[in-house]
């Protein structure tokens, strides 16, 4: 994407969409990693420094909340959800704006539901807000609103913002959608339960054969799991966004792929 600077020089940039899910952010008991999200907010920092336009999309309202609140298991109750995402998304985005502004940066917040983008109206007044953050220089942090949508919370959802990541990816025409999880990629069988499963580093095209390579609903302290990542893969690749799944564990994970290295596994836009 070429960017026109100050001096009226255009620059060529890349626009990376990258999402962090529930199981990333946060310790088995739910509370926050903090360790890890400081390193996530730190490289992303430095992506955006030379360069990229970085595009955060945030998942873990429920479960940051759920450790605030002293709860060590998801509720099953919609209105206890909702709760939980209002106390949890205040924590996390006073904890984002904390620690990326640690490195000089500045974030905003946008919280979107399908009604966002469900017409041409609705649509560009998102890629208008998000356009506007990027060429401030201010880091967009995405989440769906689950305190006033309950689609994600009862199962209709953009699948635990894996789908709501690949909409914003067609949206703003990004070049690439980085997908964090808790697994390396996308195995042959669930690696899991067979020790012999084998990562696929690269997939070209996603057929009903890929999709049943997937397995799984994902953590205790999420929603999402491979399926959620496969259908959002499929989505945004038919947009022309290139899509890479890998193991956020290590967030400087990320320089491997914007570096073109082999990790994790990567889907090719759709010709």
């Amino acid at each position: 994407m070429k960017i026109c600077n100050e001096t009226g020089v255009f620059m060529e940039k890349k626009r990376t969409v990258i999402k962090v899910g529930t199981s990333t952010l946060t310790y088995e008991n739910g509370k926050i990693n903090y360790r890890r999200v400081e390193q996530l907010c730190k490289v992303l920092s430095d992506l955006q420094n030379r360069g990229e336009q970085v595009i955060f999309v945030s998942s873990g309202a429920i479960a940051v909340g759920m450790g605030k609140a002293g709860l060590d298991k998801r509720p099953t109750e919609t209105k206890k959800k909702q709760a939980l995402a209002a106390i949890g998304q205040c924590e996390l985005m006073f904890m984002y704006d904390k620690l990326f502004g640690e490195y000089n940066h500045s974030v905003a917040q946008l919280l979107l539901t399908r009604h966002a983008v469900e017409t041409e109206q609705k649509r560009q007044n998102v890629i208008n807000t998000i356009d506007e953050l990027l060429r401030m220089n201010i880091i967009p942090v995405i989440n769906e609103n689950d305190t006033v949508t309950i689609d994600e919370l009862e199962g209709n959802n953009f699948g635990d913002n894996d789908m709501l990541s690949a909409i914003v990816a067609g949206l703003v025409a990004a070049d690439r959608l980085i997908i964090l999880t808790d697994i390396d990629g996308l195995y042959d069988s669930n690696p899991r339960t067979n020790p012999n499963a084998k990562k696929l580093d690269i997939i070209e095209k996603i057929n009903a054969e890929i999709f049943e390579m997937a397995a799984g609903t994902g953590s205790n302290r999420g929603t999402g799991g491979m399926i959620t990542k496969l259908q959002a893969a499929d989505y945004a690749t038919k947009r022309g966004v290139e899509v890479s799944v890998i193991n956020g564990s290590n967030p400087e994970n990320l320089y491997e792929v914007i570096d073109g290295n082999k990790i994790g596994t990567k889907f090719l836009p759709v010709k």
